[in-house]
């Protein structure tokens, strides 16, 4: 059996090839994907402007997918068969001091991660090790799920901010992960869900997801929101959005930072801080908690990542797919590689 896969061998530059299908080897699973979603990382990897120490050339990428078991190495359960899943990048030790307190995230075992340094999803199949999967229920949709890795990204950010009912909470950003907050913030009850994006229509968006109120940058500082809210959840990467949230928090808020922010961003004021005795964290990627209750949310229907997909494209045409992702298009949410 063969197995198509895109490599991309540096930066501009990928070829569609067609290999043996590859066997799973003790501790692995084999998965036939069923779609993969392309994010800004891919796009980086794409273009070359991911930092070095977090790719290896050639490599197949693809971190968010989701597929259906066909096949187990030895020393994992058979059953696992047939089983719809989707399954952790992070490919961490289990034995570093961060892996044994649960910040799976955080290993200092050395990076690997699936798509980025190890082989990934955009391809008919990926093979991984049988331990990150998490499997879905029989009637998932698979569509939908390829969108759980941003979800557990996501869940990771709402553990680190602990909502609570009632209080006021802002999203910053309405992209993927900002959407994808406002269902799972939408799901504790608070009094007031603003979200916070120069971009109506994404705003509009947020507002189906359950935000009670969508604002543009601008809007937010006319209607003086400053120090208002009880937490406030960033997930726009922006050059100016770290301290903008800092600004929105009240005094003694919650402040949790989401978005991969590259060089030059806006620093965040130290004496703002230190005077409104703010509670700032970051989230990078997802722990193996996170994971679980991002699939939990998604099978109990908390969370519905199907309608922040507006694109589709096969293998074939992954030149087309990628170009579309941060080309500045304000119709374009995710897009996805269905093989």
């Amino acid at each position: 059996m063969t197995s198509r896969a895109v490599v991309v061998d540096r930066p501009g530059a990928h070829r569609l090839v067609t290999r043996p299908c590859p066997d799973p080897g003790p501790g692995e699973a084999l998965v036939e994907v069923a779609a993969a979603g392309i994010c800004m990382s891919d796009r980086e990897v794409y273009d070359g402007h991911r930092d070095a120490a977090f790719v290896r050339y050639p490599v197949i990428p693809g971190h968010e997918w989701s597929g259906t078991v066909v096949a187990v190495g030895g020393g994992v359960d058979p059953a696992l068969v047939g089983r719809r899943t989707v399954a952790e990048g992070f490919r961490a030790c289990g034995v570093c001091e961060r892996c044994r307190c649960g910040e799976t995230s955080l290993c200092t075992g050395g990076y690997a991660e699936t798509g980025f340094t190890e082989p990934g999803a955009f391809a008919d199949h990926v093979v991984v090790p049988a331990r990150l999967l998490h499997p879905l229920r029989d009637d998932a949709d698979l569509r939908a799920a390829a969108l759980l890795e941003p979800s557990a990204v996501i869940a990771a950010a709402v553990r680190a901010g602990r909502p609570r009912p009632g209080e006021r909470i802002a999203v910053v950003g309405a992209g993927t992960l900002g959407l994808l907050a406002v269902q799972l913030l939408a799901a504790v009850s608070p009094a007031e869900l603003a979200v916070v994006d120069p971009r109506e229509a994404r705003g509009q968006l947020a507002l189906g997801f359950g935000a009670s109120a969508a604002l543009s940058p601008a809007e937010a500082e006319a209607e003086s929101l400053n120090g208002s809210f009880d937490l406030v959840v960033e997930t726009a990467g922006a050059a100016t959005t770290a301290a903008s949230s800092c600004l929105l928090a009240r005094r003694g808020g919650r402040v949790v930072l989401t978005g991969m922010f590259t060089a030059g961003a806006v620093g965040i004021d130290p004496v703002h801080l230190s005077l409104s005795q703010l509670e700032v964290r970051s989230v990078f990627g997802a722990s193996s908690a996170a994971w679980v209750e991002a699939v939990r949310a998604f099978g109990a229907g908390l969370l519905d990542p199907a309608p922040l997909v507006t694109h589709e494209f096969p293998l074939e045409r992954f030149g087309e797919a990628v170009a579309l992702v941060g080309g500045g298009d304000p119709g374009t949410g995710k897009v996805l590689l269905l093989p």
